[in-house]
């Protein structure tokens, strides 16, 4: 078995309003060393295999067909036996 953790971001093209509004509440606190910030979504998928190579491909597709959408968002993967 693999968990599969994916982590998703908004592309640097497009506008983080999430983001940009909890910069502003950090800044609002006094933390100014914070200079950017932008928010993205994490996943965990444990997957049935014992083969890395079917894992990494399921992770692939996962991502290209429903977990990112890939006009405005970026991801990055990694496998994990557990």
């Amino acid at each position: 078995m693999f968990v599969i953790k994916i982590n998703i971001t908004l592309k640097d093209s497009v506008l983080d309003p999430q983001g940009q509004t909890v910069l502003r509440a950090l800044h609002d606190q006094g933390k100014n060393l914070v200079n950017d910030l932008r928010v993205g979504k994490y996943i965990e998928v444990k997957v049935d295999t014992n083969d890395v190579a079917i894992a990494e491909e399921h992770a692939k597709e996962l991502c290209g067909s429903v977990l990112v959408n890939q006009v405005i968002e970026t991801f990055k993967y990694s496998v994990e036996k557990i």
